[in-house]
């Protein structure tokens, strides 16, 4: 009985930092400016886990603070969205993603390398809707959760999708528009419905 006691102090104080969470960022995240940018430096830096040099623009949604990780020179442009409820997202050094995009790892994983950048209306999403049945309503089937890796060097164009259980290797390039669904080998270019190879960025080996 003691124990459930204690659990159940743990939960409901836990929720209790959760919501004042939510409040500090619903005022953070709309201020405006060089005042806003420098006060979302100084309190993100703690929650995230982060290196030096955030650069946080208005509109920037976070869920999972505990579970994000990110290295130094980390921007992201406004009205994008980083979720790790019960999941991981790792970001090295270098990182930049433009405005309205989107890094949700469910109950999955989302590891990124260093010197990436991510242009805008990127979807990076590691799970996927259940529908194996035609009887019961999609959304009342659940979801299964995956990982997603991104190498370093990597740049996703404008609106490209990345779908769970994919590694884009080193220096490869996700063309505008493109839906990743499988591995992309270093050096790279890709693109299209589903991403094909495009050309290669080197000389591969044989």
């Amino acid at each position: 009985i003691i124990m459930g006691h204690i659990l159940d102090m743990r939960r409901f104080i836990l929720i209790l930092v959760e919501e004042f969470l939510f409040f500090i960022e619903a005022i953070l995240m709309n201020i405006p400016g060089r005042s806003g940018q420098f006060s979302r430096r100084c309190v993100y830096k703690y929650f995230l886990n982060a290196g030096s040099g955030l650069d946080i623009e208005t509109g920037v949604t976070f869920k999972g603070f505990s579970n994000i990780k990110v290295g130094s020179n980390f921007s992201v442009m406004s009205r994008s969205s980083l979720y790790a409820r019960n999941a991981v997202i790792k970001i090295g050094d270098n990182f930049s993603m433009n405005t309205n995009s989107s890094l949700s790892a469910d109950e999955g994983g989302i590891y990124i390398g260093d010197n990436v950048i991510i242009a805008h209306n990127v979807v990076v999403r590691a799970a996927d809707h259940i529908h194996s049945s035609v009887s019961i309503p999609i959304q009342k089937q659940g979801h299964k959760f995956g990982e997603i890796y991104i190498e370093d060097g990597v740049w996703i164009g404008a609106n490209a999708v990345i779908t769970s259980n994919v590694k884009i290797g080193s220096h490869s390039i996700v063309a505008a528009g493109a839906v990743v669904t499988k591995d992309v080998m270093p050096f790279t270019v890709v693109g299209g419905v589903p991403a094909k190879v495009i050309r290669h960025r080197v000389n591969l080996p044989e």
